[in-house]
């Protein structure tokens, strides 16, 4: 606790009119990227199994909830203490098998009451919720939030009964795609872009696959592939600012090539 009140203070300085430019100027508006990138980055130190890394990324993140925290405390709104208390009071009140005398056999009897329990705290009015697809946070990342979105749908019978009439809706969607390009309005480009990623993440989650792991793993697989065009010209010498288009676009393939082999020879 002593050292929760160190870092308050800490912010507290930086924030103060003599402290810190950056963090003076800082808003919760501001800080939102902020906060997004520091918990990628913890959770790449997951994937890394570091304790050190997760150490660390962990702090950053504490810093994001002090900083917003001290924020809101100079607007008179709630302070660190306030948030810790809520949460607290809310593990409390959500697991009545631990501190109080409710029985559970198995963490799925956990899930079940923790949701009958979240549901009776929104008959605030602040929380009540109209639609079924209101609790889904719009600043997730955009693809998560889709399947989200489509998950809660589907829960109440708005769904597919196939996998193949989407993909027809694929089709369809880059044939609109391919009329707002030919028509070149801007507009309608990226609406009908937004349109097709929609699909195709309906598509992936209807066949029970995760859209975020999916493109996750071609990124990363661009990732492999760039580094070794970078690897090979660096052999040669030169770097991708030394070669036209059409070379990179043969080395490339050279590489995708060279990749597959790799794979078949397993």
């Amino acid at each position: 606790m002593k050292e929760m009140i160190h870092l308050q203070q800490v912010m507290r300085r930086l924030r103060a009119p003599d402290g810190c430019p950056w963090d003076k100027e800082q808003t919760h508006e501001t800080l939102k990227e902020c906060m997004i990138g520091e918990t990628a980055e913890y959770l790449d130190a997951v994937d890394h199994a570091s304790d050190a890394e997760m150490r660390e990324e962990l702090g950053d993140v504490l810093m994001q909830v002090v900083m917003n925290s001290v924020i809101a405390e100079e607007r008179g709104a709630f302070t660190l203490e306030d948030v810790a208390h809520d949460i607290a009071e809310k593990m409390i009140r959500r697991h009545p098998h631990v501190f109080g005398d409710v029985k559970v056999a198995n963490s799925a009897e956990v899930l079940v009451n923790w949701a009958k329990i979240k549901k009776t705290e929104q008959t605030d009015p602040a929380h009540v919720r109209k639609s079924a697809l209101d609790g889904i946070p719009r600043n997730l990342p955009a693809l998560f939030r889709a399947e989200k979105m489509q998950k809660k749908a589907a829960k109440h019978g708005f769904d597919w009964t196939a996998d193949a009439p989407i993909l027809d809706k694929i089709h369809e969607e880059i044939a609109e795609l391919d009329a707002a390009f030919a028509a070149k309005d801007n507009a309608a480009i990226e609406d009908e872009a937004g349109d097709l990623l929609f699909s195709v993440v309906n598509f992936l989650r209807f066949r029970g696959s995760d859209s975020e792991e999916v493109l996750r793993k071609s990124a990363d697989k661009f990732d492999r592939r760039y580094r070794a065009m970078e690897d090979l010209l660096r052999e040669q010498g030169k770097t991708v600012d030394d070669c036209s288009a059409a070379e990179l676009d043969e080395l490339w393939n050279a590489v995708k090539k060279t990749a597959s082999c790799k794979i078949e020879s397993k």
